[in-house]
């Protein structure tokens, strides 16, 4: 069991979202279903036998998504990263997770479910931590013109004065 587990709050639609994120990342899956009994039920106000928690895991990491009903949102101020290793792997994610959600800038994104997602190769963080300080300007002034980061790119501006 991991010490540390990413609880999300849906609205009747965490087995939809578990669904979806295992269908988008390679080694996931769905570990548990858990169902509202009558004395949840009456406490909640969700219907006895509605799916409760959906456990699943993306690439070795657990997630719990819980059906609590309308009174909290997700909300941008908490995000997933996703280190991606080559631009296939960007693409990949970026198209899969803001199907029907909303792209943003600097390869964040909010899926349709409303969970924050920012789709970041990993040379990126090399890049702004360059000793020569021209080079993560001329990076960050590239990235803060993209929505879905382009790698290539990232890596003229980083090569190029």
């Amino acid at each position: 069991m991991q010490k540390i587990t990413p609880f999300l709050w849906f609205d009747g639609t965490a087995e939809q979202a578990a669904l979806f994120y295992t269908s988008i990342f390679k080694n996931a899956q769905i570990t548990a279903l858990t169902r509202y009994s009558e004395e949840s039920a009456k406490v909640s106000g969700i219907p006895a036998g509605t799916i409760m928690t959906a456990v699943f895991q993306l690439d070795g990491q657990e997630f719990i998504a819980l059906n609590g009903g309308p009174l909290f949102k997700l909300t941008e101020a908490i995000s997933f990263v996703i280190n991606c290793q080559t631009q296939e792997e960007v693409d990949h994610f970026w198209e899969k997770l803001s199907a029907g959600g909303k792209k943003n800038q600097c390869g964040w994104l909010t899926d349709k479910f409303g969970v924050t997602w920012q789709v970041v190769p990993a040379v990126l963080g090399q890049m702004l931590q360059d000793k020569d300080p021209a080079r993560p300007k001329r990076v960050m002034q590239a990235l803060l013109q993209m929505t879905k980061i382009d790698i290539q790119q990232l890596q003229q501006a980083y090569e190029h004065s």
